[in-house]
């Protein structure tokens, strides 16, 4: 019994994870936010609204800045004539599988700033988000089958393909043009097709996650733009001030061995030069000079 208490605090921290903005833990997964965002929304579902009605979903405190809503349709009728959920659109002939009779589709739209789970999760590096992240789901929704257990549905695009509309993101970042990143499940980013009429609408043959992204700054310009802040500024000052005293001590200590080393030399040269031209004989003991020796030559 003691194992599995903290297993099951575990569990419990997972699905209660929070995007505080300022000081909560961020959730480590969207997949688990996926399940969290569905599981509110079956516990806010109106069971009597009708089929092809949007519904708000109200999600607590600790998920705000999510915005999300839901519809149901029946899978027939949502292949004959697609179907509008506020910045998607599903052209005539998507498809969801596997659908028996009814599919419950929600769709979710994350403020800019609270999107951080999405650098943490795919490799954004070279790109910035420009607009809120948006996604479609869908879930299996039979009245007969058990609510308490859905299971996600692939949403595949038909005769004309699924477009998700970003001409309400507020946009300004010079010449740039966007573009569309779908953010798949396993981890990796693919860049969508904008539509012919306008970078702002993008195109996707499938459900998921979809959001505007530029190219951004190369870390080396990034890292020249950024001013240095004032604790780094007093670690290199620390450091340079460190190497230059050891670099002028070292210089002292190298100039005073060479004045040394060079009057020791004149005082040897000196030495040598009076031995050389003065050379001291003993006689007893008092030291003299003599003169040296001369050769003379006999005459015969």
């Amino acid at each position: 019994m003691g194992s599995v208490f903290p297993l099951i605090l575990i569990i419990f921290s997972l699905l209660s994870l929070t995007f505080h903005e300022s000081n909560s833990q961020s959730t480590k997964s969207v997949h688990v936010l996926d399940l969290i965002i569905r599981d509110y929304t079956l516990k806010s579902l109106d069971k009597n609204i009708n089929t092809g009605t949007p519904q708000s979903v109200k999600l607590p405190s600790n998920l705000s800045g999510i915005e999300v809503d839901t519809v149901r349709f029946r899978c027939g009728s949502l292949r004959r004539y697609g179907a509008n959920l506020k910045e998607f659109h599903l052209g005539i002939g998507v498809s969801v599988h596997p659908c028996i009779k009814r599919v419950m589709l929600i769709r979710q739209n994350m403020e800019q700033n609270l999107a951080s789970i999405y650098y943490t999760n795919y490799d954004l590096n070279g790109y910035q988000l420009v607009s809120p992240i948006v996604g479609i789901l869908a879930y299996n929704a039979d009245k007969d089958s058990n609510f308490s257990n859905p299971f996600q549905l692939g949403i595949i695009a038909g005769e004309k393909p699924i477009t998700i509309d970003f001409t309400n993101t507020s946009f300004n970042k010079g010449n740039k043009k966007p573009l569309c990143a779908s953010f798949e499940g396993n981890g990796r980013i693919t860049f969508a097709k904008s539509s012919k009429s306008s970078s702002l609408i993008c195109i996707a043959k499938k459900h998921g996650h979809f959001g505007l992204v530029i190219e951004s700054l190369t870390t080396s310009e990034d890292d020249f733009r950024k001013p240095l802040s004032k604790w780094k500024v007093a670690v290199w000052s620390t450091i340079g001030a460190a190497i230059g005293a050891s670099l002028i001590g070292l210089l002292l200590v190298a100039m005073v061995v060479r004045v040394k080393k060079r009057s020791r030399m004149v005082e040897l040269e000196r030495r040598a030069y009076e031995e050389e031209a003065l050379q001291v004989s003993m006689v007893g003991h008092v030291r003299a000079p003599t003169a040296s020796a001369t050769r003379t030559i006999s005459s015969h």
